[in-house]
């Protein structure tokens, strides 16, 4: 992430030669299909798609960009959004609503003039943001007030704030009242009631160090981690257990279940995604190991065409997995689509 929850935790430094964790399997068929240059500062963390307006939501430094996700094209821009990290969607509301890490504040933008109307304080450093349309709520991560805040989005009103025992990375929602937040310093993922604003339980993950990246599958009841130790946890949501473990890259920032498919995708600041498929709800095979490039630590799934976009810079630094700092030179800032 652009700011590290944890900064004291080691962050490997990984050739630019480095190895994928699997061996490739060409049944999956994902390959590099574009590059969509972005241009501008070159400082990155989530990106999101919305797949019915066909726009890409690219968060970097102090504004979003927003492109055409077919063509690349820039199609609008929203700014003031002084350190911002991700962007959680709304399309039903017409809303959207921005994590800004240097303002410790959310912005709530109007999807269609991509204009602010408001601005909701929420604790230090909001990092990861998610909509959950079963609460209507937007639930932000905090990772230096070790707390979520809780966010109305249809009134823009705070309407809570669920106070955690470290700071919080990645979230999920199952859309029917149970959230989920991993800890990263405490090797734990949290239960919460996001009905109620409430911690239900914390469950350790074993095997799985320094929890970051997080999805689920609601139907299955099952969570899917990407651990910065080189490791993609299954863990069974309701008995707390650790189903499986697989190997994945270096820097793991983002893990996406695809539904239709019964995809996972774990992508890594060492250029790699790792993709699993769900045989049974606890049966997992390695499916490819592809190459992307470095720093393409995040990414989102267009769930219309299987698209894959993840945020990068050109000629980063050697080792390098993450954003540069403003005194290393690189770029040009872009967004590689990955299709089948």
């Amino acid at each position: 992430m652009l700011i590290a929850a944890i900064a004291s935790l080691p962050r490997p430094v990984v050739p630019a030669d480095s190895s994928p964790p699997n061996t490739p399997n060409p049944t999956s068929r994902y390959h590099l299909a574009a590059t969509f240059e972005v241009g501008g500062p070159c400082g990155w963390d989530y990106i999101s798609v919305d797949p019915e307006s066909r726009r890409l939501y690219v968060p970097h430094v102090s504004q979003v960009d927003v492109l055409d996700a077919d063509t690349g094209k820039r199609v609008g821009t929203i700014t003031d959004t002084p350190g911002v990290h991700g962007i959680a969607l709304a399309p039903e509301l017409r809303k959207a609503f921005t994590s800004n890490g240097k303002a410790d504040s959310v912005s709530v933008v109007d999807l269609d003039t991509l204009s602010h109307t408001a601005e909701i304080k929420t604790g230090k450093d909001p990092d990861a943001i998610i909509y959950d349309p079963g609460t209507k709520r937007v639930f932000v991560s905090n990772g230096e007030s070790d707390n979520i805040t809780a966010i109305n989005a249809v009134t823009g009103k705070v309407d809570g704030t669920i106070p955690l025992e470290g700071g919080p990375e990645y979230l999920a929602a199952d859309g029917k009242g149970t959230l989920w937040v991993n800890v990263q310093e405490k090797n734990s993922v949290v239960t919460m009631d996001a009905n109620n604003l409430k911690v239900i339980k914390h469950t350790a993950t074993p095997g799985c160090q320094a929890p970051t990246s997080l999805a689920a599958d609601p139907e299955n009841r099952r969570l899917f981690i990407g651990c910065r130790g080189g490791t993609l946890a299954i863990v069974d949501a309701d008995a707390g257990t650790v189903i499986k473990t697989a190997p994945i890259g270096q820097h793991v920032d983002s893990t996406i279940f695809d539904a239709r498919n019964r995809l996972i995708f774990s992508s890594t600041g060492d250029g790699f995604i790792t993709i699993l498929h769900q045989d049974s709800p606890d049966v997992y095979s390695v499916m490819d190991t592809v190459k992307t490039m470095r720093g393409a630590k995040t990414m989102a799934l267009d769930p219309k065409t299987g698209t894959l976009y993840l945020p990068t810079a050109k000629n980063l630094p050697p080792g390098l997995t993450g954003p540069p700092k403003p005194s290393q030179k690189s770029g040009p800032f872009v967004v590689l689509a990955l299709e089948k």
